[in-house]
């Protein structure tokens, strides 16, 4: 059981996150107070905490390229709130440059300009906040600059030992996508049936999204370089495809066998085989990054076991529904899924044989044939024309930004910057979303900072302080992913203890920072709402139709296919990728439509 807990574990990325952003904290704080460093540590430690936390994957140059820019553009930040500082007038017009280059990190990167954008944002106000000039402003910018340099740091100290692998990962995160879903189809787990339905769907869409990714990498690496172990990886991401399918098709014969008056007997059956398929996968995924003869003689000695349980279910099934249709149906399609398991073992055995390697190291791990900006630029969107949503999005949350920042500024409220930093991250481009995020935010700061006060309030010794915020910075780190209400409990609690340890705390002082988090967590819902709102149900029908033409073109193809004889070739998957995402926005928007207000729906 401990073995399983931690082959189970070790690819989740919650603990590496929190250890990342532990250790990037407690660098800078350490140095500065070892050495007398004359830095600015709060800012060197959350420049290091947002450059630790990034999830960055890919190609080595592309990381490298990717963090070097972020850390660019935060020590730009922190030395535009330094200088902005001044007036109303200077700190208004920087609020607006920040608000624009945010605008442009999300349009280049969908996927890391969100992160960018907020962690320059809090560099910024926190600048802000204090007596400016260019002098204080060069001191924020070496400070953040150094701390995004230690954050990179631990990023690269990761890379040699732990297995990183771009292409590797991204295989393993098929599998590990995989073993998520097939532990989600236990008849066992959910006695709610909406409830199992919609814990497989979201791990539907994650297993699509991670085939895609996955895709992706490997046809970009094959077209720049042939090698062997390529070859096995789409393979391998290939099987994880064929398997999700059969999957899903299992599901569904499973579901009717479900309805069955019998089917509390048969229940039983179907936990060994689930357990053993999700404990299978991992072990896949394992064997896949790590490349250990020990991890491939227990994915082949649990592939071997699997064919066993699924050929055991099999004759029960037949036996106990009396080879009725849907029993039938079911155990043809355990037998389809055990048709694949030898020539995945195959596969799976020549991507972890190294008898091609003559290095010390694989040539895979170190994939450093190039440092320059080019896989920087590959993997931004360079499209001309941005998103219109995007744009309004922008717009929007440059007028609550200024807002915010000329009320905080002009009344000069004591740690002020709380209520356009709260705006800054609850403001999201659908009202749907927006609302969600404001409760959360809400919540979460409401009881960080009460929780955060109160330590203050104890007059710890600077050790046990600085303990407790280390703590608080990997609570953030382990929950961002999970649950985002507790992960603002910890960050909360870690801007505060951090900002404020040095500061004398009244509850007026309390007080008024918990008003100002609840006025940005308002102004935030009344800008979604009046300021060029987007409503669903105007993009739905768009969407819709798309996804009903998409799903169309592909049902003629297969019937065209199986009319003629042919297979099912990269056109036909090409079509069936463009479906599944069609159907996912779908979905999406009919979600994000559900949030909106009931006469908008």
């Amino acid at each position: 059981r401990w073995r399983d807990y931690v082959e189970e574990k070790r690819f989740q990325p919650d603990l590496s996150r929190a250890a990342r952003c532990t250790a990037g904290f407690l660098g800078p704080i350490i140095a500065a107070l070892w050495w007398n460093l004359p830095v600015e540590a709060t800012y060197a430690a959350m420049a290091a905490q947002v450059i630790a936390l990034v999830d960055v994957r890919g190609s080595y140059p592309l990381r490298l390229s990717l963090l070097l820019a972020m850390i660019t553009v935060l020590a730009g930040a922190a030395w535009l709130g330094g200088a902005a500082g001044i007036g109303l007038g200077a700190a208004l017009g920087a609020t607006l440059i920040l608000m624009l280059v945010g605008g442009l990190a999300r349009h280049l990167s969908p996927e890391y300009g969100v992160a960018l954008a907020n962690g320059s944002g809090l560099l910024f106000l926190v600048a802000l906040a204090h007596p400016g000039g260019h002098l204080l402003a060069d001191r924020h910018f070496l400070a953040t600059l150094g701390g995004g340099a230690w954050g990179l740091l631990i990023q690269i100290g990761l890379w040699p030992f732990r297995a990183q692998h771009p292409l590797r990962r991204a295989v393993a995160d098929s599998w590990l996508a995989l073993s998520d879903l097939v532990a989600a189809m236990g008849p066992e787990e959910q006695p709610q049936a909406g409830d199992r339905h919609l814990k497989i769907a979201e791990h539907q869409a994650n297993l699509r999204t991670a085939l895609d990714h996955a895709t992706d990498l490997l046809a970009a690496a094959t077209a720049s370089r042939a090698r062997p172990y390529l070859r096995q990886l789409e393979e391998l991401n290939l099987a994880a495809a064929r398997l999700g399918t059969r999957f899903l098709a299992f599901n569904a014969a499973l579901e009717t066998v479900m309805e069955r008056h019998d089917f509390a007997a048969l229940a039983p059956s179907f936990s060994p085989i689930l357990t053993s398929l999700t404990n299978t996968t991992r072990t896949i995924a394992l064997t896949i990054v790590s490349r250990q003869p020990s991890h491939l003689a227990a994915g082949e000695v649990r592939l071997r076991r699997l064919g066993h349980l699924l050929q055991a279910l099999q004759g029960r099934l037949l036996t106990q529904t009396q080879k009725a249709p849907d029993g039938a149906q079911l155990t043809y399609l355990l037998g389809q899924i055990a048709g694949l398991l030898p020539g995945l073992q195959q596969t799976l055995r020549a991507s972890v044989d190294r008898a091609d390697e003559h290095t010390a190291f694989s040539l895979e791990l170190f994939d450093l044939q190039t440092w320059t900006l080019r896989p920087l630029a590959a993997a931004l969107n360079f499209h001309w024309r941005p998103d219109p949503a995007l744009l309004r999005f922008v717009a929007r949350s440059s007028v609550v930004q200024l807002i915010g920042v000329a009320l905080f500024m002009h009344f000069g409220l004591e740690r002020g910057y709380w209520l356009p930093l709260t705006t800054l991250v609850v403001l999201q481009p659908e009202y749907g979303a927006t609302r969600l995020r404001a409760g959360q935010r809400v919540l979460g700061t409401l009881a960080g900072s009460l929780l955060a006060s109160l330590v203050l309030w104890l007059a710890l010794p600077p050790p046990v302080l600085l303990a407790a915020t280390a703590v608080t910075m990997a609570g953030f780190g382990f929950w961002l992913k999970r649950n985002y209400a507790i992960a603002v409990f910890f960050i909360t609690l870690f801007v505060v203890l951090l900002t404020e340890m040095s500061a004398p705390v009244t509850l007026a002082f309390t007080a008024t920072r918990i008003a100002a988090t609840a006025a940005g967590g308002l102004l935030a819902l009344l800008a979604a709402q009046l300021f060029w709102p987007v409503w669903e149900r105007s993009r739905f029908p768009a969407l819709l139709a798309a996804a009903l033409r998409a799903n169309r073109t592909l049902i003629e193809v297969l019937g065209e296919r199986l009319h003629s004889g042919g297979s099912y070739d990269a056109g036909a998957i090409a079509l069936k990728r463009a479906a599944e995402v069609a159907n996912s926005a779908v979905f999406a928007s009919l979600q994000r439509m559900m949030a909106d207000p009931k006469p908008q729906q």
